[in-house]
């Protein structure tokens, strides 16, 4: 989810906006009818609204809070104030962002499935809650494939649920849209491509990860490109492995660590093929995008 950092900021932003007009728009039903008349049909889900002015006011002093803890507590009390305000959600989703940007991978699941005990169906938070559980998922776990089965279930159902159940503020560019699927898209499917992979089933972890480069060409992930490497590297597919890790060198810095793990399964794929390693001199081709940042 880390690529999609830049997107869901921009949805969280246009999404807060649209909950801050909703009382006013409530208060006003001919005007609402007349906007509603013009307006493009729907892209998803309508952005949350307040049904009245205290809580759209409560709403909005709980939104200002920027600390991620002090932001829970906000939006547990504004939930026990308003149990059935729409914009309970909102205010549990901006937290979720908040520990996500934080590194804390533990309260960001928490936040996830406040959410999914919301509406189960949000993309968003069902694609956060599975990476989460599959990137901490170890051999050792008791409950591995417990763990792996949620998790699968939660990927799989964010795919089902991408293109109808994402909160589209109204007046979104389509181009932004679309961007913003694709992209939960493509990290839907490396969360499964990492979950077969961690399962040692390898074809399937291959057609996974080569879904999430394919619905997300703009920003190749390099850590999915490594993964998909390795996974064809353990099938013995090992010249189409050397492209891929040449791919993943290309993306990455050496000083990182996903770097340095793409140059040593680049190295070892060029003994087992024969191969040589391109010149130092050797520039990235044109367009491509930034490292992103290394395995979890």
């Amino acid at each position: 989810m880390k690529r999609a950092a830049t997107v869901v900021v921009m949805l969280a932003v246009a999404a807060i906006a649209a909950a801050q007009q909703a009382a006013p728009t409530q208060q006003n039903p001919a005007g609402q009818a007349a906007a509603g008349a013009q307006a493009p049909p729907p892209q998803g889900k309508r952005p949350p609204q307040a049904k009245t002015q205290p809580e759209f006011d409560a709403y909005k002093a709980a939104a200002a809070t920027t600390d991620p803890a002090a932001m829970e507590k906000a939006a547990d009390d504004f939930a026990a104030k308003f149990p059935d305000s729409e914009l309970r959600i909102l205010l549990y989703k901006t937290d979720m962002r908040s520990y996500q940007n934080a590194n804390n991978a533990s309260k960001m699941s928490e936040l996830a499935e406040k959410v999914l005990k919301l509406d189960p169906d949000d993309p968003e938070a069902l694609i956060g809650a599975s990476e989460v559980i599959a990137e901490r998922t170890r051999d050792t776990d008791l409950d591995k494939e417990q763990r792996y089965d949620q998790a699968t279930k939660y990927a799989q159902h964010a795919l089902q649920t991408i293109d109808t159940d994402v909160t589209i503020p109204p007046g979104t560019p389509p181009e932004k849209v679309a961007a913003y699927k694709s992209l939960m898209q493509s990290s839907a499917y490396s969360i499964l491509g990492t979950i077969y992979f961690n399962q040692e089933k390898y074809p399937d972890a291959e057609n996974y990860l080569r879904k999430s480069i394919d619905a997300y060409t703009a920003q190749p992930d390099p850590v999915v490109v490594l993964r998909l490497a390795i996974t064809l590297d353990k099938q013995g597919k090992y010249p189409e492995a050397l492209k891929q890790a040449n791919t993943a060198v290309d993306l990455t810095q050496e000083s990182s660590s996903a770097g340095t793990l793409a140059r040593r399964e680049r190295d070892r794929l060029l003994q087992l093929t024969g191969g040589s390693a391109p010149s130092p001199a050797t520039k990235p081709p044109a367009g491509t995008p930034p490292p992103s940042n290394p395995p979890h």
